[in-house]
């Protein structure tokens, strides 16, 4: 079966954290991920304290999807970079304008996630949250240009 389109719900919201968009510095940005308390109870996060990190898919809800590119572009904006493609990036600018963050747990409250390190804005729609396990993690050395080292130096 095959479908053409995928609808989804979040399942809850950042709150707090960052209002607006800034490229970089996110390290130690505190927020909370607010669970949808009409769909979940607490039960749905027991367990989920053990953890020290989390990986949330969220959805860049202030970006116009008529507006995100898909030709290659240079990454970050930076004219001098050479362009490009869409999937060579991790910024706003996807096809599904869908994020993905690996954040650090702080604390579990109820339906209150505190978090830091979270590079999504506050109101940002939370589509899906799941532990980080070290057995997710590559197995191999991970490698990456150093065009991409330099251009993130200064993100977290």
């Amino acid at each position: 079966m095959t479908t053409d389109t995928v609808t989804l719900r979040p399942v809850g919201r950042v709150v707090g954290g960052r209002s607006e968009i800034l490229e970089d510095d996110w390290h130690d940005v505190r927020a909370v991920i607010r669970l949808d308390g009409d769909t979940f109870t607490a039960s749905a996060v027991l367990g989920l304290e053990g953890f020290s990190h989390l990986e949330v898919v969220f959805l860049f809800d202030r970006i116009d999807p008529a507006k995100a590119p898909t030709d290659p572009r240079p990454p970050r904006g930076n004219p001098s970079a050479a362009p490009l493609g869409i999937f060579a990036h991790r910024g706003p600018y996807r096809p599904n304008r869908i994020g993905v963050s690996r954040c650090r747990l702080l604390a579990v409250d109820g339906l209150d996630l505190h978090v830091a390190d979270l590079d999504a804005l506050s109101c940002t729609p939370i589509l899906d949250i799941k532990p980080y396990l070290i057995e997710f993690a590559p197995r191999h050395p991970v490698t990456q240009p150093t065009r991409a080292t330099e251009l993130m130096s200064s993100y977290y």
